[in-house]
């Protein structure tokens, strides 16, 4: 979840394509599956304020925590076309620049590998931006099941441009207006996305939230 003020509390949505195979039509946050490259042990050196030892502890996990932070930057990257990232000399990323011009498209056509990219780039990933937000598990029974981790950070500089494949629409939306065009009909939200939007919906500023989640008060 991308959060920013304008000027108050909104976050960043798209709606999924009608054909997907999951959860077809449905207005979600960016987001996707871990790949196995993900929780590659040289991530720790591209990570701000993160390891995989400290990761994996704040997610309860024994080890490959870190994975989570790297895919969420990533499948962002992909499917919104902005990057949780800073230039070598500390500056924030703006992934709608001219040296990063068909990145995204080879990284979604499995043409460049997200590790390379990086490095060929000299970026290092705001992990330390990211913060662990919720922890949902499908319940058993379900035909398809996944254990899913919902993260939340500050809007970084860029486009904003939904991938047109997986995601076909996608606009800013107070966690508020976003409820109750789901009341309405409007919009298809599932339950961890519609519980994510009513926690947002208790704070007026990114600011506030983002503190709420680092104290863990969320």
């Amino acid at each position: 979840m991308l959060v920013r003020d304008a000027p108050d509390l909104q976050v960043f949505m798209a709606l999924r394509n009608a054909e997907s195979t999951w959860i077809a039509g449905a207005s979600v946050f960016p987001g996707g599956a871990v790949d196995a490259d993900d929780r590659h042990a040289s991530w720790d050196a591209r990570c701000n304020g993160w390891d995989d030892a400290r990761a994996s502890a704040a997610l309860g996990m024994r080890h490959g925590g870190l994975g989570f932070w790297v895919g969420a930057i990533r499948e962002t990257y992909e499917e919104a076309g902005v990057l949780m990232a800073r230039h070598g000399d500390g500056t924030p990323v703006d992934a709608s620049d001219v040296e990063f011009v068909g990145a995204r498209d080879a990284l979604n056509a499995g043409e460049l590998d997200f590790m390379t990219f990086v490095a060929t780039h000299n970026l290092m990933l705001a992990t330390d931006e990211l913060h662990p937000f919720a922890h949902w598990i499908t319940p058993a029974g379900s035909p398809r099941r996944y254990d899913t981790r919902f993260f939340i950070g500050a809007a970084p500089p860029g486009a904003y441009e939904h991938d047109n494949t997986e995601l076909v629409a996608s606009n800013w939306i107070g966690p508020l207006d976003a409820l109750g065009a789901a009341d309405r009909g409007e919009l298809d939200l599932i339950l961890p996305t519609r519980r994510s939007l009513e926690v947002l919906a208790r704070f007026d500023r990114s600011a506030d939230v983002l503190a709420a989640t680092r104290a863990g008060a969320s």
